[in-house]
């Protein structure tokens, strides 16, 4: 029997991810919980948990209320309209796919 493997997650990818789509959601007026987050970018909710934490570290992210604080805004903003890095890398994509 053989068991998957988890294909890694690049946290910089996941980083930016995970503040555009926080970005989207508060100029909207709406506000996601982890599990929303997770949905939307296909990942596992601890993975999002970790990088909303460290992003609250980092002072980006009101990780108790999760949404982006100025500084955060920002750098959302910042990433509008830009073609973000992969999640995972190609070719763990193209083995999982075969």
């Amino acid at each position: 029997m053989v068991t998957p493997v988890a294909t890694p997650i690049d946290p910089k990818a996941l980083a930016a991810h995970v503040l555009r789509a926080l970005g989207r959601a508060q100029l909207r007026g709406a506000t996601l919980s982890l599990v929303d987050v997770a949905r939307a970018l296909r990942v596992r909710k601890p993975e999002v948990r970790a990088m909303v934490t460290q992003l609250d570290r980092e002072g980006f992210v009101d990780a108790r209320r999760m949404r982006l604080t100025l500084a955060g805004l920002a750098l959302a903003a910042s990433l509008a309209g830009k073609r973000l890095p992969a999640l995972r890398p190609a070719a763990a994509v193209r083995a999982r796919a075969a």
